[in-house]
């Protein structure tokens, strides 16, 4: 049952820690109410947590009926591309997303691998927390498919957390981009939190850092590219707002560009990662093969597969 709750402002709160008192949640939660469009100020949706509220508004909480709390392994299909007794790699497919937070508790990334094998339970253990991510020390977004690396046990997360906040790993990716891009190129331009739409990202933006990608043409047609994408930074939505940037978004991106008739999502891919394994520290590199439905789209497009550019995919 969705409950509705109103409440006066407190003068120089937070708006995620008044609703978090109000109503008796959790600030992570309150948080994720707001940024989910869940609540409203004088009628008006709002979207940004952090803003200090003056005293005079009435501030309304849509509060969605709750999600069972305990993260439990589920039976979901999931592609394990390799495994050994310290990580494993799996082929993530679209319309999952990486881990349990506050408000999804089910289909995920983790709730599939549960019941397949031993996770790290590094920084969170509890099956219970909001922000339950055992073995995640990495994320693909929900509609992007492909590579992701798992940690068996706490000393290989906190090695390969470090592999990538060092940027010790190389990512490839691949991506239809619905414009044309006229030569390989790098962008260098620095994202941040988009300041009015809390759930998006943007060039400059509230409290931006630097990110960069290199792109690398592998075929074009008529308003579209086939590209290859090399992240050097980890920036949320780094790929997508980079081409975005260019007049080039991704195929499907309805955040960013827009749907399309010639696939069900962004036709974005990880194709490759190579890492240091924690074990000695050599390099391995899995790869997860280009999806039918990025395939068929570039078909549908007017291309032909394997592109001219990489006969290798």
């Amino acid at each position: 049952m969705v409950e509705f709750r109103t409440f006066e402002a407190p003068a120089g709160e937070r708006l995620d820690v008044a609703i978090a008192v109000a109503l008796e949640l959790s600030r992570t939660y309150a948080k994720e109410l707001v940024t989910e469009g869940y609540v409203q100020i004088d009628g008006r949706p709002v979207g940004k947590a952090a803003i200090k509220l003056a005293g005079s508004e009435i501030v309304s909480v849509t509060v969605p009926p709750p999600r069972p709390l305990r993260v439990e392994p589920e039976d979901i299909e999931l592609r394990i591309l390799y495994q050994d007794d310290d990580l494993a790699a799996i082929d993530k497919p679209p319309n999952l997303t990486a881990h349990p937070t506050a408000t999804i508790r089910s289909s995920t990334v983790v709730n599939a691998l549960l019941g397949q094998m031993q996770l790290s339970k590094e920084k969170q253990f509890d099956p219970n927390a909001e922000d339950y991510r055992p073995g995640i020390v990495h994320r693909l977004d929900r509609d992007t498919s492909g590579v992701m690396v798992i940690a068996k046990h706490d000393s290989a997360h906190r090695h390969l957390a470090n592999s990538f906040k060092r940027h010790l790993t190389e990512k490839e990716y691949l991506a239809i981009a619905a414009g044309t891009l006229t030569s390989d190129t790098v962008v260098e331009a620095p994202i941040g939190r988009h300041p009015v739409n809390r759930k998006t990202m943007t060039i400059g933006g509230t409290k931006p850092k630097s990110a960069s990608t290199t792109f690398r043409i592998i075929d074009r047609l008529r308003g579209f590219t086939l590209v290859k994408a090399r992240p050097l930074t980890g920036r949320t939505h780094q790929i997508r707002v980079h081409l975005a940037h260019l007049g080039a978004p991704i195929l499907g991106d309805t955040v960013y560009g827009r749907s399309s008739s010639a696939i069900g999502r962004q036709a974005l891919h990880a194709y490759r990662l190579t890492l240091p394994h924690p074990r000695d520290n050599l390099a391995v590199s899995f790869l997860a093969e280009v999806p039918e439905d990025i395939i068929e789209a570039w078909i549908k497009l007017g291309g032909v597969w394997p592109p001219k550019g990489d006969q290798t995919l």
